[in-house]
């Protein structure tokens, strides 16, 4: 699978920079009028060439399409996690591991934002963590906790044995706000309601 992946990667490169570098010499005329012409006319004219590129062309096009079917079926693949039960397979949304990791670290006061990015490999399941911070945090202590929790509580609802690596990127460190207090000038004065009926 990797090598097909690498293959195609190659061969567009190579097509790519093909057409880039024609494109160029066409633009800025070092490549004149009259031989693309008369390139274009050998084309249309030798058979054995047009079977070529007929092949080529028919070659590329296959080379597309699996490699979009390739992509497709990974990306799928990547965004659940699979495995079977007496009774049938079971299939389990990673976006719901997401949401179950925002809800399972809400319960720590020293995280101000969180956003988990879970994907499923051959290698184990990989959990990826943009976190803001509030400042007063010993972040090695934090970040250890954070990983530990997750890997024990992921791995115990999934019920799975392979491996959970829980990355952590910290985007940012916020001060704590304290809540403003609301000065009343007028002790008298009772704020407008609307009108009750």
């Amino acid at each position: 699978m990797r090598a097909i992946s690498n293959l195609t990667v190659l061969l567009y490169s190579i097509c790519f920079f093909l057409i880039g570098a024609a494109l160029l010499l066409i633009a800025s005329n070092v490549i004149s009028k009259d031989v693309l012409a008369y390139n274009v006319e050998f084309l249309y004219a030798n058979q054995d060439v047009r079977w070529i590129m007929g092949g080529l062309g028919a070659l590329l096009v296959i080379v597309a399409l699996s490699a979009v079917q390739i992509m497709l079926g990974r990306m799928q693949m990547e965004r659940t996690i699979a495995f079977d039960n007496p009774n049938g397979q079971v299939t389990i949304s990673l976006g719901a591991i997401e949401d179950f990791i925002k809800r399972l670290t809400r319960q720590l006061p020293e995280i101000k934002e969180l956003k988990p990015t879970v994907i499923a490999t051959k290698k184990g399941v990989d959990v990826s963590m943009r976190l803001v911070l509030y400042s007063a945090t010993n972040i090695p202590e934090l970040t250890e906790k954070i990983q530990g929790i997750i890997k024990e509580k992921v791995q115990e609802i999934l019920g799975i044995e392979e491996a959970i690596f829980v990355k952590i990127h910290i985007s940012k460190i916020a001060s704590k706000e304290e809540p403003r207090e609301v000065k009343i000038k007028d002790k008298e004065a009772v704020p407008f309601r609307g009108i009750e009926y």
